[in-house]
């Protein structure tokens, strides 16, 4: 027997693996700390996602639940209860015979989808031009046309009403649609930005092609930026949805009055009776919700496909 054994020292595998637990005890805590920081990380992440959700639902759900009530449970309850019983007689007088909501609803429908017809033709038209073909000054008019952009839409408000009062357009269709015909700056800025971002090899393949700037547009430019105009689509319609202050300056009488120009004088033609105008806002808001839940792919591909880019 040796000194050292006489002496208790451990073996020489002994003393590896005593010291490779030693040293691996160490580094598992070290991984258990940066998956603890994680998971809080993650759940502070999520409560302030929540946080967020609830804010921006908020209104719209307070907005529902008071549509269901009755105006003398409203005028009793607190706005946060729940309505008990649910009730939908404010949706059933908005489209009774005193009300006649269906007006408003078919007057902003069809302003909105002749104005996104427009506007979208118009804009990638321009988009096209000002991407793609090359002529003298592109380059100048569109940079023009972008700062157009800095000027507030109310310091237009006061010509065009005087150009739609002396053309006897008041209280008319065309006074509601022809000043907003053709797309504004925004949206020939953001597709003509998008346009400049397909590869010029392809545009030179398609032109050895013998393809025009017709076919290049429709075959080419237009499907590869399906997302992007989705969601231009999406804002332009949410836009003229939502539109208030031209709709109350050129159109004024109940028959060509619009969703939003309909809510507000419910308000204050019915003494602010709350559950008719939570009525009128919900279903003013329904078919925007709808819209998007349906294109939300699009939406999300758009951001995707602009980040690769």
């Amino acid at each position: 027997m040796s000194a050292g054994d006489e002496m208790g020292t451990p073996a020489p595998g002994t003393t590896l693996a005593a010291t490779g637990s030693a040293t691996e005890r160490p580094a598992s805590r070290r991984a258990g700390s940066a998956r603890g920081a994680r998971r809080l990380a993650d759940g502070l992440t999520y409560l302030f996602l929540l946080a967020g959700a609830l804010i921006v639902l908020g209104p719209f759900l307070l907005a529902v639940m008071t549509s269901l009530k009755s105006a003398s449970q409203f005028r009793t309850s607190s706005p946060l209860s729940l309505p008990d019983p649910v009730t939908f007689e404010n949706f059933t007088a908005l489209f009774g015979d005193r009300y006649d909501f269906v007006v408003p609803l078919a007057v902003t429908a069809q302003v909105v989808l002749v104005l996104v017809v427009t506007q979208m033709i118009s804009s990638v038209l321009a988009a096209y031009a000002f991407a793609v073909l090359d002529f003298p000054g592109r380059d100048a008019l569109f940079w023009v046309y972008v700062s157009c952009l800095m000027i507030p839409a109310v310091v237009t408000i006061i010509p065009l009403y005087s150009m739609v009062a002396t053309l006897g357009w008041r209280n008319t269709f065309e006074g509601l649609v022809v000043p907003f015909l053709f797309a504004g700056p925004y949206a020939i800025f953001l597709l003509r930005e998008n346009f400049k971002m397909v590869p010029q090899e392809i545009l030179d393949a398609a032109t050895l092609d013998g393809a025009g700037p017709v076919r290049t547009l429709t075959r080419i430019m237009l499907p590869m930026n399906v997302p992007i105009l989705t969601t231009l689509l999406l804002v332009t319609v949410v836009s003229q949805w939502n539109n208030f202050l031209w709709p109350l300056i050129a159109a004024p009488n109940p028959e060509w009055h619009v969703m939003t120009v309909a809510t507000v004088s419910l308000q204050t033609q019915y003494e602010g009776n709350w559950t008719l105008v939570m009525a009128a806002s919900v279903v003013a808001l329904a078919p925007l919700i709808a819209l998007f839940l349906v294109f939300q792919r699009r939406i999300t591909a758009a951001i995707g496909v602009t980040g690769v880019r």
